[in-house]
């Protein structure tokens, strides 16, 4: 039986590295340690933000049985999309938009996903086992079962990090009714270091390991459906879909390696893309544009009022009058914002005056009164 099942995962961890995995760990689907304790308190302590969804399946979340109650192991892999080269480059670019690094080209979540049901196919063609797949979507809590798989562990910053990956791969999972014997978990190789705290332009941690999406660039250009607080928009600079300073900060990415996979590799177009150009996507555009990209995922106007912060923050009055032409706009928050950009790149007062004297929208308006 030791024998078969030593088989069993010298298999899933060779075909996992054949399919372009970067790593393969096995857990037991046994919930870790305070697991659902620390759900429970980040949740009450509203640093889930209006991601209410978290709240809602907190219960799955903290227990894998709960979500499959015949769920024995839990195959943990890796798939590295690390950068090929400065990951910040474009935030020092004020006339450019940056997108965070794994948003540069396809949606993760489809070359994961299909990856993970060939290989669950072969699990369990050849344990006879039950198989379901997971990626992100899903109510899994993939980086505790990570570290407890010893695929890395959780730094300060609350994302992965890895000895031999860095912190830049994403994690899907496997969960099958096949008993396999769970690698040793790996422990804390953070120590007194704190650059990933340092280096978060909004203060996002308030204290190490813990987060409040609140604050946090990735969850406001992504998550968030509403405006975005005063307080946060110079620290945004130019990012306008998601944020990677806290990874680039770790010192254990100096192991990282560049994308193997090609639909993970930067698009040329999506490295270091002109406001001038994104500003003027109405909706066919912009879908049209990102297309296989997760950036579609949250639809036109989010994106504008985005791109719009970052044209505030450029400096560039040549990007004024498209600023202006976007106080026209058929959304409220895409107003307000073009209202708050025409503001900081023309002074409050010419941005006043440029306010249509027909606008009655109480979200435009409560911008125009906040101006300095």
């Amino acid at each position: 039986m030791a024998e078969a099942d030593d088989k069993l995962k010298a298999f899933i961890k060779a075909e996992a590295i054949r399919l372009g995995f970067s790593a393969a760990r096995i857990a037991a689907a046994d919930a870790p340690e305070r697991l659902a304790a620390d759900l429970a308190a980040f949740v009450d302590a509203g640093f889930h933000g209006s991601m209410d969804w978290m709240a809602e399946t907190a219960a799955r979340r903290a227990d894998p049985k709960t979500l499959w109650p015949d769920v024995k192991t839990i195959v943990v892999l890796a798939m590295n999309y690390g950068p090929d080269g400065d990951a910040l480059a474009t935030t020092r670019m004020p006339d450019r938009g940056n997108i965070s690094v794994y948003a540069r080209n396809r949606d993760y979540h489809d070359i994961i996903k299909g990856k993970l049901k060939e290989l669950a196919g072969k699990i369990a063609a050849r344990s006879g086992a039950d198989v379901k797949v997971f990626v992100d979507t899903a109510p899994v809590m993939e980086k505790p079962f990570a570290m407890q798989a010893g695929l890395g562990w959780q730094g300060k910053h609350t994302n992965l990090v890895s000895r031999d990956l860095g912190s830049w791969f994403f994690l899907g999972s496997i969960f099958t009714t096949a008993e396999i014997a769970p690698d040793e978990p790996e422990r804390d190789h953070c120590g007194s270091c704190r650059a990933c705290l340092d280096a978060c332009p909004t203060g996002a941690f308030p204290t190490p390991g813990r987060i409040d999406a609140r604050r946090c660039i990735s969850y406001l250009t992504i998550e968030h459906k509403g405006m975005i607080d005063v307080e946060f928009r110079r620290a945004m600079g130019n990012r306008i879909y998601g944020c990677d300073d806290c990874l680039v900060a770790c010192p254990w990415n100096k192991f990282a390696q560049a994308a193997r996979e090609m639909k993970l590799q930067a698009r040329a177009d999506l490295e270091a893309p002109k406001l001038e150009f994104l500003l003027t996507l109405d909706d066919a555009a912009f879908r049209s544009h990102f297309t296989g990209s997760p950036i579609k995922r949250i639809g036109r106007n989010r994106f504008i009022r985005n791109c719009l912060i970052a044209a505030g923050n450029s400096g560039d009055p040549a990007l004024s009058d498209l600023c202006r032409r976007l106080l026209g706009d058929e959304d409220p928050i895409v107003r307000a914002h073009a209202l708050w950009a025409l503001a900081r790149l023309e002074g409050a007062d010419a941005a006043r005056l440029a306010l249509p004297i027909s606008e009655t929208d109480p979200i435009v308006l409560g911008e125009r009164d906040s101006l300095g």
